[in-house]
């Protein structure tokens, strides 16, 4: 009579942690092909549209939510967009890849390790990511003066953090459910870009009418810009950075529950 042995079971945490070479293996061998897009684009980001455009807008703090000059203003918005850009760019691709063309979730799951090891482990190295982009992108603007207070900075830092994390398991849950990369790019050019645009990065969102003020203020990236601008410039409502703070916390956990269930469904079920 045949005997079925049955599969090992990791302790809490320990499929994530077997996973910590690969990851690190992958950053050491493709962080070079990011230099420019997470070290050298924001000194041209802060450059070209901070100070040599900010330069022609009249910094006025009741209109531009607190910030006493147009480069105080649009810096926050640019990081918390750069940790937007940084999840979904990591999120995207890479994620078809590793279940389409090279199957290294395939053969992840040929060992003990569980789905949830696998998204919990990109999550955490996506983790990483963004918080050597945005430590950079803050240490580039930090001799611009910008910083009201210390803590404020490093509030402003958590926040842009939790932006990019809140793309980050969105996006790992679209990708999973996609059969095509083709969709990605009605994904850009519908999501993502309008996105960067309208969710006051670049101007107050009340420019947009209280139709598309309201609108705005119902997107993940606004909570983020909205956090990382308010305690940058130290004008800072609690009340609304509570909600802000809940609203791409709800996302984050979201998120990872439903890339859980879909890639259980493509993968294993």
């Amino acid at each position: 009579m045949a005997t079925t042995v049955p599969a090992p079971t990791l302790a809490p945490g320990e499929g994530i942690r077997r996973q910590l070479d690969y990851w690190w293996t992958v950053y050491k061998r493709t962080w070079k092909g990011s230099f420019i897009s997470s070290f050298l684009s924001p000194i041209f980001y802060v450059l070209a549209m901070g100070v040599l455009l900010g330069g022609f807008i009249e910094g006025d703090p009741g209109q531009l939510e607190g910030a006493t000059s147009y480069l105080a203003f649009i810096v926050p918005g640019l990081i918390a967009s750069h940790a937007m850009q940084t999840a979904v760019g990591e999120m995207t691709y890479p994620v078809m890849g590793m279940i389409k063309w090279q199957r290294v979730y395939d053969s992840m799951l040929a060992t003990p390790l569980r789905v949830r090891d696998l998204v919990g482990a990109h999550l955490l190295f996506v983790l990483f990511r963004l918080l050597v982009t945005c430590a950079v992108f803050m240490l580039v603007v930090a001799p611009f003066g910008l910083f009201a207070t210390w803590w404020g900075a490093l509030l402003a830092y958590a926040g842009q953090v939790l932006v990019g994390m809140a793309f980050a398991a969105l996006t790992f849950a679209l990708s999973v459910r996609l059969r095509s990369e083709a969709g990605y790019g009605v994904f850009f050019r519908l999501v993502v870009f309008p996105l960067f645009l309208f969710s006051g990065a670049f101007f107050p969102i009340a420019n947009l009418g209280d139709l598309g003020a309201w609108a705005a203020r119902f997107t993940p990236l606004w909570h983020g810009v909205n956090l990382s601008r308010m305690f940058l410039v130290d004008n800072v409502d609690w009340s609304l950075a509570a909600v802000n703070v809940a609203v791409l916390v709800a996302l984050v956990v979201g998120g990872y529950v439903l890339t859980v269930t879909g890639l259980t469904k493509r993968l294993v079920t």
